[in-house]
């Protein structure tokens, strides 16, 4: 049975932590069969673990000015709901080196990890393609776009056809001892930075 069927618990806005917008400007990018994640026993929408197979990185994209940003859409289906997930960043610069990873990102299939504004929640982190994956579906140059200064639009998410069942998953790696946190978290993807 599942555990999503009913709710279990109301929630309030409040104003000691207040919800702040936006994704902080950095992703954190992998190729999908690169990396074993391991779920929470009680809880699939939380992942506890990122292990590389052999020598997989993680990739780091930096940004700024709140140039990166995430969706998560609900799509109500035959068989249950479904999720559509986008993460739309930009990339300063058109060098061959940026074309090569373009296209990669087009042909095959990555995972993608935000950082919220807002990390006072056990969601801060999240991870997006989980399941099937994404893949590059935008990317648009205009030379004489000032805002990007010439460089890329970009936009992942979901292959056709192939939404994922869940939401993006929360993210929460413990240290070698004590619980998860927010820090402890960033330092654990930190680590298969390449």
């Amino acid at each position: 049975m599942s555990i999503y069927n009913k709710i279990n618990t109301g929630f309030s806005l409040g104003t000691a932590s207040p919800v702040t917008a936006g994704i902080e400007d950095v992703i954190y990018i992998f190729n999908q069969d690169d990396f074993t994640l391991t779920y929470d026993t009680t809880n699939p929408l939380i992942v506890t673990g990122l292990t590389a197979v052999s020598t997989a990185k993680i990739y780091k994209f930096e940004g700024t000015n709140n140039s990166f940003n995430t969706t998560s859409k609900l799509a109500k289906t035959s068989v249950g709901p479904r999720y559509t997930e986008e993460i739309d960043f930009n990339v300063a610069g058109f060098s061959v080196d940026i074309k090569t990873q373009l296209m990669a990102m087009g042909y095959g299939r990555v995972c993608a990890i935000a950082v919220n504004n807002y990390n006072s929640s056990d969601s801060a982190i999240e991870l997006f393609g989980a399941v099937n994956g994404l893949i590059l579906t935008d990317a648009e140059r205009s030379a004489a776009d000032e805002t990007v200064d010439g460089g890329y639009k970009l936009k992942l998410t979901n292959p056709d056809k192939l939404r994922e069942p869940y939401p993006p998953r929360a993210i929460s790696i413990a240290p070698t001892s004590g619980g998860a946190t927010f820090a402890s978290t960033i330092a654990a993807i930190e680590a298969l930075v390449g």
